[in-house]
């Protein structure tokens, strides 16, 4: 697996792939257009290059896209994680690296050491990623939040503090 720096090259990927059952847990909802989905990366670019968001894209050995990782709040004590993988590609092992390298690169190149991490506590697979950090992570549990979002989908988020642990 490859990661890389997002570009708008990745911009149809990531919209055709962002689908209803990727976002079935999530805040944000699949796009509505392509327009949509190139208004909001264009953002997260302008940011990137400000220095308050890290944009990632996981690519196959072969330069398939398989999806995104993401760190939001660079200028923030406590940076906030996402990922996502396109579900042809779930269950081997992408996310983890791919949210891995996030995490690297914003240890390495911005100096961070404690992130937010949040998951639906009903999307199995999210909530066991977190747990493959903790080796390298002391992770603090926050309460479950409840909650409806603009669309109307219903949320269990729970979040985590994942604070980089001291190595003697």
């Amino acid at each position: 697996m490859k990661i890389e720096l997002f570009t708008m090259e990745y911009l149809q990927d990531y919209y055709r792939e962002f689908t209803e059952e990727i976002a079935k847990y999530q805040w944000p909802d699949p796009f509505e257009t392509l327009e949509d989905a190139e208004d909001l990366l264009k953002e997260f670019l302008e940011e990137m290059e400000r220095g308050e968001t890290l944009l990632l894209v996981a690519l196959s050995e072969e330069g398939e896209f398989l999806g995104s990782s993401e760190v939001h709040g660079l200028t923030e004590d406590c940076s906030e994680l996402g990922v996502w993988i396109k579900k042809s590609q779930w269950g081997k092992g992408y996310a983890y690296e791919a949210l891995k390298a996030a995490l690297d690169i914003a240890r390495t190149k911005y100096g961070k050491k404690e992130f937010f991490y949040e998951a639906d506590v009903r999307n199995i697979g999210s909530m066991k990623l977190l747990h493959k950090f903790e080796n390298a992570y002391e992770i603090v549990e926050q309460d479950v939040e409840k909650l409806t979002t603009d669309s109307g989908k219903k949320l269990e988020l729970q979040g985590f503090i994942m604070k980089e642990k001291k190595h003697d």
